[in-house]
């Protein structure tokens, strides 16, 4: 059958792809792992001149990329295009870091000469989901290309020709043919791809049911995993914070992306003594937002990349209203497209605080005191990181080493930045992506050991 994409703005059928047969697929590990023999052996300074070329050829084509990743998925264009920009950067940083980042770990001991030598796996299997279609391929391929892996894309149904465009992003900066190949398949033909001997290691960002079955397939083949899933950031706004630059931020924590994005700020906590002026604002400020067609450049709200999303989004809402939660904007759905939705009385029980949302709506929480506030932070599941905002250092100097979570931002929105590690705890997954962390998630730490 067929695989469709079809732009979630107008329905409009935009590309048909057809799906590898099982032949096809090995045929294509099978290139993978030869590709790799040679690939393994080159020098870091033949792949940095790949990885620099990738990055332009990335910011050449940045207008056809973000135009397909809007078509794709809804997602603003402007922001589209900041996409491919980070992009481009993460395959900069890399090709001018890695070389330092795997050099030779010297270590005294007493032999005549010890050290960690950092060599690649091989094979590495990407699952990848359609919310940055772009970014999230990039910052696994950009490290491990450069490390000596080699790369197979398993994306998103709904963003096939992003992967395509990927696919053809390293071709056309001069990389192997097989460095990196785009597989178009559906969830049912991974398994067979993960029990694959010459796939070595399997990374996937996505939901938690998806993550835990990838994880139990390549455990039972004790393959190497590293999984980034979902998130339920909190936001927690103290009463000495920048109000003006608070509200500022947790809007564009919230809404960029139309709220789908696994680090967004999803609870909103504000210290009672500012709730009621800080909720006014708020408010008012999200109201301004502007949603409409995804193409045009001032649109910051699109719509959700299927119309099932903006359902279950729905359903959080109305039975959290249904507890006791109020709706003081927005709250209406049309199709695929959700209006800008804030709630206030929102509690620990209720599916808006417990569940991940993913769309442009945030509950507020009240609390009294800072333990109260940390208390609420650490009331979830997830672990993927927290905002505060504050301007008391000795607080936020007693508070990072008392969240349970994978990052601590301080007066600004939890991202993703080439030279710093990201991931979760508890169930927002395991493993680290960017950074000297990320580049040795999928080696072979070597150790070698020599007396004379």
């Amino acid at each position: 059958m067929m695989k469709k994409s079809i732009n979630p703005y107008n329905g409009e059928k935009l590309f048909e792809f057809k799906p590898l047969t099982q032949l096809e697929v090995q045929e294509k590990i099978l290139k993978a792992q030869k590709v790799y023999e040679s690939w393994k052996t080159t020098t870091f300074k033949e792949r940095s001149k790949l990885m620099l070329k990738a990055s332009k050829v990335l910011m050449e084509g940045k207008a056809q990329y973000a135009r397909t990743i809007t078509q794709e998925m809804g997602k603003p264009i402007s922001q589209s295009i900041a996409e491919i920009e980070k992009c481009s950067w993460v395959c900069e940083y890399y090709a001018k870091n890695a070389a330092d980042q795997l050099k030779d770990e010297i270590i005294a001991t007493d032999a005549h000469q010890s050290y960690v030598r950092y060599d690649p796996l091989g094979v590495v299997l990407a699952i990848m989901p359609w919310n940055y279609p772009f970014w999230q391929v990039f910052r696994f391929a950009a490290p491990n290309l450069m490390a000596g892996n080699v790369g197979l894309l398993k994306h998103a149904s709904n963003v096939m020709k992003c992967g395509e465009f990927i696919e053809e992003v390293f071709a056309k900066a001069g990389f192997p043919s097989g460095c990196f190949q785009n597989l178009v398949i559906g969830s049912d033909m991974i398994k067979s791809v993960i029990e694959n001997d010459k796939v070595r290691a399997v990374t996937l960002t996505g939901s938690t049911p998806a993550g835990s079955s990838v994880a139990s397939i390549a455990g039972a083949h004790i393959k190497k995993t590293v999984l980034e899933l979902g998130g339920s950031n909190a936001l927690i706004v103290f009463d000495d914070a920048d109000l003006e630059r608070a509200i500022k931020t947790c809007l564009q924590a919230r809404f960029q992306n139309t709220g789908q994005s696994c680090i967004a700020g999803k609870r909103l906590l504000v210290q009672r003594s500012i709730a009621i002026d800080f909720t006014q604002k708020f408010a008012v400020e999200v109201g301004k937002l502007k949603s409409g067609d995804p193409l045009e450049k001032d649109t910051y709200i699109g719509v959700l990349a299927r119309e099932d999303l903006a359902k279950d989004l729905e359903k959080q809402i109305t039975e959290s209203v249904k507890m006791g939660a109020e709706i003081i904007l927005g709250g209406q759905r049309k199709g695929t497209f959700f209006e800008p939705t804030v709630l206030v009385n929102v509690t620990e029980e209720m599916p808006i605080f417990k569940q991940e949302t993913f769309g442009p709506a945030i509950g507020i929480t009240i609390f009294d005191d800072e333990q109260r506030a940390l208390d609420l932070s650490n009331a979830s599941r997830f672990g993927l990181g927290v905002s505060i905002f504050t301007s008391d250092m000795d607080r936020v100097g007693r508070l990072v080493p008392k969240f349970d979570e994978g990052a601590v931002f301080v007066n600004e929105l939890v991202k993703s930045d080439p030279r710093l590690p990201f991931g979760g705890v508890k169930i927002s997954g395991y493993g680290r992506e960017l950074s000297s962390h990320g580049i040795k998630e999928f080696l072979n730490k070597k150790t070698v050991y020599i007396n004379k």
